[in-house]
């Protein structure tokens, strides 16, 4: 009876396992999101996933490299139209089967296509390998993009390497050479040793980069391209590296996470009080009313309205408003000069000569 049930548990894992391989992978599950997500759902989570997964930031981890290799699938079947419609249809060996799933390399490929925002860190191994130089650009955006988030596509004209007729001389180093001279004597020199390689050369390539702008990134923070930069003809390519700047806003003006603008009101607003509503960097509408006399200068806090954290985008900053009062233009008459006096009742005694100590 007991070999029997045991034979009844191998066949049931058996039959559960043929299940998952005729299923294939769950990209959904892989990368966390409904299977209504969109297109811009997918990139951010995937996005968010390859800088955890990344294997530079899970060395101890020996089954990194397959989780990210995962990742990289379910991201090169979900974000294509055509590949998601028939994954939904019959599951990733319908994929396969249609040759629609290239294999990628996701290092190459797909971390090609994003820009990160971590430091992986170079390995042993990537520090013996000789780098092409890392390329440095300002990437100019608009403080809508980083109140709201958005991605932004760059065309790259990349110089790729393919293989040529005929080979060349490669890896060359200086090695020591010892020459017998005969009665004991010997003779040590350096001289140039060089492998041969298969000849290459270096064809421009067009490329569409896609970047995603999170809300709260501030000047001066990077996206990095893996492997975008100048290539090296016996290594790897040098990195393409974005430095986030931020354009000049007619409207508001950024510090750290709070924003700051001015508004001015009549006179007559700033006496008997106003309320006003104000567009802010999405559109919605900051409403802003006082029922007091407003000042020239006189400043508002309006929490809440600022720019989100980067770091918490639940974090959102202070927006400062200062108030500016506009005189009017036309000259009072006579009478009108008299009914002010008399509305306001402020006589000549409240002058005061102060100086400096007024400001």
């Amino acid at each position: 009876m007991a070999g029997f049930q045991y034979f009844y548990l191998i066949l049931i894992n058996l039959l559960l396992y043929l299940v998952v391989c005729l299923a294939g992978r769950d990209f959904y599950a892989i990368l966390g999101v409904d299977r209504n997500a969109d297109k811009n759902q997918i990139k951010k989570q995937y996005r968010r996933l390859a800088q955890k997964l990344h294997p530079d930031k899970n060395k101890n981890d020996p089954n990194a490299s397959e989780k990210f290799q995962d990742l990289g699938a379910a991201y090169e079947v979900l974000s294509d139209p055509a590949k998601r419609q028939q994954y939904d249809n019959c599951g990733e060996e319908c994929v396969k089967k249609e040759g629609m799933m290239h294999g990628a390399d996701p290092f190459a490929s797909f971390f090609g296509d994003f820009g990160f925002h971590f430091d992986g860190g170079d390995s042993q191994q990537q520090n013996q390998v000789p780098k092409g130089s890392n390329i440095v650009m300002d990437l100019y955006v608009t403080l809508e993009e980083l109140y709201s988030g958005n991605f932004v596509e760059i065309t790259r004209n990349k110089p790729v390497a393919r293989t040529a007729p005929g080979t060349r001389q490669c890896n060359c180093r200086q090695e020591l050479v010892t020459r017998n001279l005969g009665n004991g004597r010997f003779q040590m020199t350096q001289q140039r040793v060089c492998s041969e390689c298969p000849n290459i050369v270096f064809v421009n390539e067009e490329r569409v980069l896609e970047i995603e702008i999170e809300p709260g990134m501030v000047d001066g923070q990077e996206s990095k391209f893996f492997a975008e930069g100048e290539p090296h003809i016996d290594g790897e390519p040098g990195d393409l590296i974005f430095r986030i700047k931020t354009q000049p806003h007619p409207v508001f003006e950024r510090k750290g996470d709070d924003l700051y603008t001015n508004v001015t009101i009549s006179l007559q607003d700033a006496l008997v009080g106003f309320s006003l509503e104000i567009p802010h960097l999405d559109g919605h509408k900051v409403t802003i009313q006082r029922d007091k006399i407003t000042r020239p200068g006189s400043k508002m806090r309006k929490k809440g309205e600022g720019m989100p954290s980067y770091e918490n985008n639940n974090l959102i900053g202070t927006l400062y408003i200062t108030f500016d009062v506009a005189f009017p233009e036309s000259e009072l008459s006579e009478t009108e000069k008299e009914d002010i006096k008399k509305l306001l009742n402020q006589s000549s005694v409240n002058r005061v000569y102060n100086g400096l100590r007024g400001k």
